[in-house]
């Protein structure tokens, strides 16, 4: 064989029926899977998961856009309900209206019966006596109240009639002599029967459902249990008269000057101003839990309370001497007492109502039912 022949064998491929495989081609085919490239795909799923979250972010604010974007139905407003005037539960007005009523009625006369229709309509028609205005109506007060329906409210107004010229009374029996003439300025009581009912503007109306009605005078109550022992003269020599006193005179006659040298600390009072008299002196008083008669001439301990019922006469700017009544608490300290408070009452043994005194014909006020 020649030396080219043989060169030649070399360098011819082994198996010309074998195809080279190129690492080019292997290597390009590395970068697709099933026709998506690999960062391509990687890109998308980032993608998606932007997507994803940005819709759940916007999720809240979707939705409320597509509350916003179905039309509403007009619905008309509900109309505003005016509250009706209630009937009225209180017997204030009522009382007011009944004593000038009663006022009216007690100084009508001929020609006045327009006045009293203003209150009572029925009045009107009547024909009225005697002459417009020669009695008067003074000092009316309401002294008793009594609600007898759901509207309707009896009201007793007493009035010291004045201007009355009085008149025997002729005796029913023969012979017989003219019964005392009636005072010409006494007090009288008259019952008034006034209905309310819702007015305009939310007020309280009111009208009266018949005349004045005179009556007898309300009962008094019988005096409750006070927790006081028996009144007894004020001795100089008691240290509860000296306070008392000491507090009292500058109470009443000087304005309240060197007040807060009597009183127990932490204890306020205001003195009547300009001071209404000229001097007073203290005559007797009732101790809390005494029976009267013991001799007192000494302070018990610091702290110790005791209530008195002090009566005296205070000598006015005129010079004409006025009893008094004074319900004090009094505290001791440092060996003297102090006044603690100026009670507005008297103190009673118990908070019971007291029994009614029948029979007892009186003016005090009889509490509002």
């Amino acid at each position: 064989m020649s030396p080219v022949l043989a060169s030649r064998r070399k360098t011819a491929p082994a198996d010309p029926q074998t195809p080279v495989v190129q690492d080019t081609e292997t290597e390009h085919n590395t970068g697709w899977v099933a026709g998506w490239s690999t960062g391509a795909q990687a890109n998308s799923a980032a993608m998606m998961r932007w997507l994803v979250w940005g819709l759940i972010a916007l999720g809240p604010l979707l939705g409320t856009l597509a509350y916003l974007s179905v039309p509403m139905t007009s619905t008309a407003p509900a109309p505003k309900t005016v509250p009706s005037a209630p009937v009225a539960s209180g017997g204030q007005g009522a009382a007011g209206f009944a004593s000038l009523f009663v006022a009216a009625y007690v100084s009508a006369g001929r020609g006045d019966e327009p006045k009293l229709a203003a209150y009572y309509p029925p009045a009107g028609n009547l024909q009225l006596d005697g002459v417009s205005g020669q009695r008067r109506g003074e000092q009316l007060t309401v002294v008793r109240l009594r609600q007898t329906d759901t509207s309707v409210w009896s009201v007793t107004v007493a009035a010291r009639v004045a201007g009355a010229t009085p008149t025997a009374t002729p005796s029913t029996q023969p012979g017989a002599s003219p019964r005392p003439a009636a005072a010409s300025d006494t007090v009288r009581y008259f019952q008034v029967p006034v209905a309310t009912a819702p007015g305009a503007g939310g007020a309280t109306a009111y009208t009266a459902l018949a005349l004045p009605a005179e009556v007898a005078a309300p009962e008094r109550a019988m005096t409750p249990e006070l927790v006081y022992g028996a009144m007894h003269p004020a001795l100089p020599t008691d240290p509860r008269t000296q306070a008392v006193t000491s507090f009292l005179s500058a109470y009443l006659t000087k304005a309240g000057a060197e007040l807060d040298r009597y009183l127990a600390p932490g204890t306020r009072l205001t003195a009547p101003s300009p001071a209404p008299y000229s001097g007073i002196a203290v005559d007797q008083f009732a101790a809390e839990g005494e029976t009267g008669g013991e001799l007192v001439v000494s302070v018990p301990g610091d702290g110790r309370t005791l209530r008195l019922l002090v009566t005296l006469r205070a000598t006015g700017q005129d010079g004409v001497r006025l009893p008094l009544t004074y319900a004090l608490t009094l505290k001791a300290r440092a060996g003297r007492w102090e006044i603690a408070s100026l009670d507005g009452a008297p103190a009673l043994t118990s908070p019971t109502p007291a029994p009614v005194a029948s029979g007892a014909p009186g003016p005090a006020t009889t509490p509002t039912s």
